[in-house]
């Protein structure tokens, strides 16, 4: 499974398998059936620590996406439904805007402040179709 991991993003290293993972299904890169990599094999390809793989491993188990059978190994199952996708993607959203506002808030940022630079940045998501900083095309 090749997949690369942003150690210095801040969001944690279970949450972006997770992601990673059930992007795959999604695409339909992994279907029902497919074997996954042990839990030790996937912490070895991807150097993190065995608990980090196990607990990716666990919540997309209680999630409906794989199924763990002792001595045989690690499956996806069909696809879930769309209501267990959904949480899924919330609680990763919500934790990807937790540490974010965790960053902003060690930088000194207010509240306001951080509203504001948001809505400047969905705002230009909206009118572009695109990620680019908005401040890239300010500098220009």
């Amino acid at each position: 499974m090749n997949f690369e991991l942003d150690f210095r993003s801040g969001i944690p290293i279970y949450v972006q398998v997770v992601e990673h993972i059930r992007h795959m299904v999604l695409r339909g890169d992994l279907e029902p059936g497919d074997q996954l990599p042990t839990v030790r094999s996937l912490a070895l390809d991807l150097r993190v620590n065995f608990n980090t793989i196990a607990r990716a491993y666990r919540l997309l188990d209680e999630a409906g996406i794989i199924s763990t059978q002792q001595g045989r190994g690690t499956y996806i199952l069909s696809l879930p439904p769309p209501e267990v996708t959904d949480e899924l993607r919330r609680k990763s959203l919500r934790s990807l805007v937790h540490q974010h506002l965790l960053d902003a808030s060690r930088l000194g940022a207010a509240p306001e402040e951080i509203l504001k630079l948001l809505q400047e940045q969905v705002d230009h998501w909206k009118q572009t179709g695109s990620l680019d900083n908005p401040e890239n095309d300010k500098q220009s």
